[in-house]
């Protein structure tokens, strides 16, 4: 079998629609994105791209869509066709068995919005957001709008008690050595696991941030990163954690955006949250400086998963950001010239660009 073919036979395992369905933030999130802008899916032509079970083309119908054309390139297709007959919408949504890059639409029609969960694990895992962008560019009207319209992708150091702490005493025996391959051999992949938001070391830094109105297959190649954060509690530095939001769009300003986060301070999802863990873990002190690059590229065999990789490097090497919440000399003593023009000005927003044109720092 190729990879396409894998990957779409491996979603007629019922076990993982029923994993997606049953993860309430996943799917009520969805629901309220779309029944809460009921006036904007009114008597609209809807696309629903990987539609799985048709939960998501029912949604939309329920909300008053016109017409959902409900894309589903595997045998699960089949399940989606009963649902949409079980709910009574056979009328308004089609289900059409194939993949979305080999579809035609009657007399070349084009829908008013696309939906589509395709978040993968760390967002890109799977590579399903190449066939909604292909879907976007062939059947998205000029004003069309895209559910979800935004993504990011979120990086933080952490610890991982939850895999190794317990080594330290199994039973009354201390596991140290058997702690240690075993850290070893989960470095060379990323693990998915439930991070606790108390084992994060220090602020999220914004990997990538993708508009999907006009991103391109290109430009999801390939992401890199690289990034000082001050630690904001000592630990056990052991890996990086990867999360994603995804936000929909708003149509009134009486609305609030709706959010679907996977983060650790958020309701646990079925994705989770990815770690990358480090071979060899070390202490660190609060405010000390983590320095960091993250390269995440498209592989070149499977273009539906992504190589992650992390390279450690020397803070004292690298550009700080302005301002950073590290203890290095320099950067506590821009920290405390921004709070003194800042106070001088009594403008809390004054750039820092002001306040470096006044004053020289000393990076030795």
């Amino acid at each position: 079998m190729d990879s396409d073919q894998d990957y779409f036979t491996s979603y007629e395992d019922l076990e993982i629609h029923r994993l997606m369905l049953e993860d309430y933030s996943r799917t009520e999130t969805y629901r309220k994105a779309i029944h809460e802008h009921k006036e904007c899916f009114k008597n609209k032509i809807v696309m629903d791209v990987g539609c799985g079970t048709g939960i998501l083309s029912v949604f939309c119908a329920q909300a008053g869509a016109k017409k959902v054309y409900a894309v589903e390139a595997s045998n699960i297709a089949n399940i989606a066709k009963d649902v949409v007959k079980e709910n009574n919408f056979e009328e308004v949504i089609e289900v059409i068995q194939n993949e979305v890059e080999n579809v035609v639409l009657p007399n070349n029609e084009k829908v008013d919005i696309i939906v589509s969960e395709w978040m993968g694990f760390y967002l890109l895992h799977e590579g399903m957001l190449d066939s909604v962008l292909v879907a976007r560019d062939k059947f998205l009207k000029e004003d069309g709008q895209m559910f979800p319209e935004s993504a990011a992708i979120y990086v933080a150091p952490c610890s991982v008690p939850s895999l190794y702490h317990k080594w330290d005493s199994f039973h009354g025996v201390s596991m140290f050595t058997f702690a240690k391959l075993l850290r070893m051999d989960k470095s060379k992949k990323p693990e998915i696991m439930q991070i606790q938001p108390e084992d994060l070391l220090g602020t999220e830094i914004l990997l990538a941030c993708i508009n999907l109105k006009d991103v391109q297959i290109s430009e999801l190649d390939s992401l890199e990163i690289q990034h000082v954060v001050g630690v904001n509690k000592a630990g056990k530095y052991q890996g990086l954690c990867l999360w994603f939001d995804c936000t929909f769009p708003v149509f009134s300003e009486n609305c609030k955006p709706v959010v679907l986060s996977t983060s650790p301070h958020s309701p646990q999802t079925h994705w989770k949250q990815t770690v990358i863990l480090f071979p060899e873990e070390r202490e660190v002190e609060e405010s000390e400086p983590l320095a960091f690059k993250l390269s995440m590229s498209r592989d070149i065999i499977n273009n539906r998963r992504y190589n992650l990789q992390v390279e450690l490097l020397d803070p004292e090497t690298i550009d700080h950001p302005i301002p950073c919440s590290c203890d290095m000399s320099k950067c506590i003593l821009i920290k405390m010239l921004m709070l003194q023009h800042a106070g001088q000005t009594g403008d809390e927003k004054s750039t820092t660009e002001e306040i470096l044109e006044d004053e020289v720092i000393d990076d030795s």
